[in-house]
């Protein structure tokens, strides 16, 4: 194992150490395990306490259901200290839909739309970073072009970091991404019958 903080080897790229330290990362969490997007709220968490504005894109989950991370996030963001933390969510109409779309009328529609949107923010640089929750979700049944979104990140300018969650992620996107964590399900409540429960899921 390297030394903390030391990489293994250094390119011959032309950069600086810190120059290539400060490169915008898209990152994936992937895998059968638990903890891909508390992972990622993790990151969010990180982002804010740097003052970075944060936004959070849920693409599955219920709109209704708020999760702790969601709660804790958004009364941190409300301190005035830290960044500024924008949670959107799938299902209660997307904020910046002329017409509301529910996930149960048009969960295609819907997600197009978010994506749209996510691509006119990363276009306008308006987060630091990004949480694209589920997102692998949409890619792999058809609703979001995977072409589209490679490119979109590819060409994101300036410093906007990107996180994606789900399981599954296409084989491009792990190509593409900067930083690929698989979480590995080796035991889970879930195999001898429990349900999830409050504060361990949500």
């Amino acid at each position: 194992m390297a030394p903390q903080g030391q990489p293994e080897q250094v390119p011959d790229d032309g950069l600086t150490t810190r120059q290539r330290r400060d490169r915008p990362l898209l990152i994936v969490h992937t895998g059968t395990g638990k903890g891909k997007s508390t992972a990622a709220f993790g990151l969010a968490l990180r982002g804010w306490a740097q003052g970075w504005p944060v936004g959070v894109f849920q693409f599955v989950k219920s709109a209704k259901w708020r999760i702790g991370e969601e709660k804790a996030l958004r009364a941190l963001a409300d301190t005035g200290h830290g960044g500024t933390v924008t949670w959107h969510k799938m299902g209660s109409g997307w904020s910046w839909v002329q017409r509301r779309l529910e996930l149960a009328e048009d969960p295609a529609g819907a997600a197009a739309e978010g994506w749209a949107q996510i691509a006119r923010d990363l276009a306008a640089q308006t987060y630091q970073l990004y949480v694209l929750d589920e997102l692998t979700y949409p890619l792999r049944w058809g609703w979001i072009d995977l072409d589209e979104v490679l490119a979109v990140l590819a060409a994101r300018p300036g410093h906007q970091h990107v996180v994606i969650t789900g399981r599954e992620a296409p084989a491009a996107l792990l190509d593409a991404a900067d930083l690929v964590t698989e979480m590995t399900k080796v035991k889970h409540p879930m195999d001898v019958g429990q349900k999830g429960q409050r504060g361990i899921e949500w």
